[in-house]
């Protein structure tokens, strides 16, 4: 899969929101495509690079309920009516949209009758419009929230959440984070010095293993709740 990321942030270097994000991704085949980086919007090479990614994540920081302006210029430029549907194409027809936000506020604040009143769905409400308009998949967005109160730990289940959001396939069921954790796991032991090479595989096949404990147990639940439909008929 590839994956697009279009970052919009005017300081980007002081966000420590959008470095920590930024070394998230490295550790995935994602581009990071900083639009305020450019020196001028070439459109062509835009439009070639949406074309050429599987996954498009828009990805900014709100200001005032909307993404910062380079995005919103950046939007206007590339995205004309002729290549999202205009001349009976949709280049982008088939692609997955998804939109990583970040806020200074917490989560619960981002709801009617909260200190906000507005729901983030509301604030996003335009580029599902667009990618509904263009034929993409919507993705459900990833929020980011006070990134600086949180602790190690959330900080490494978010970069983790990040991680998959960019990489994982789509519906986020149960069994494609378990793909998704098995082909990570696989790569990592892959790396590993040869003498850790032995410990790591130990760990490997303990993972395979608990999948398919757990498999078989879903397939046991499975026999049995259709044993009780079929008493109640």
């Amino acid at each position: 899969m590839k994956t697009l990321i279009v970052v919009s942030h005017p300081d980007i270097s002081n966000s420590q929101t959008q470095q920590f994000l930024k070394k998230g991704s490295e550790l995935t085949d994602a581009i990071w495509h900083h639009v305020e980086g450019l020196k001028s919007i070439e459109v062509d090479l835009e439009r070639k690079l949406l074309e050429s990614a599987d996954r498009v994540i828009f990805q900014f920081p709100l200001y005032w309920y909307a993404a910062p302006a380079g995005f919103k210029k950046w939007l206007d430029t590339v995205m004309s009516r002729n290549f999202v549907y205009g001349d009976g194409q949709f280049h982008l027809e088939g692609k997955e949209l998804g939109i990583v936000v970040t806020t200074g506020l917490p989560a619960k604040d981002f709801k009617i009758g909260g200190i906000e009143d507005i729901t983030l769905d509301d604030v996003l409400a335009p580029y599902r419009a667009f990618a509904r308009r263009s034929h993409m998949k919507v993705l459900p967005y990833l929020l980011v929230d006070q990134y600086w109160y949180k602790t190690e730990n959330q900080q490494m289940q978010l970069l983790m959440d990040y991680q998959r959001y960019l990489s994982q396939d789509y519906p986020d069921s149960l069994n494609n984070r378990q793909a998704w954790f098995e082909k990570r796991l696989k790569s990592f032991v892959d790396n590993l010095p040869e003498d850790s090479q032995t410990s790591g595989k130990l760990i490997l096949d303990t993972y395979q293993q608990q999948i398919e404990n757990l498999d078989q147990l879903n397939d046991t639940l499975k026999m049995i709740k259709e044993g009780e439909d079929d008493s109640l008929e």
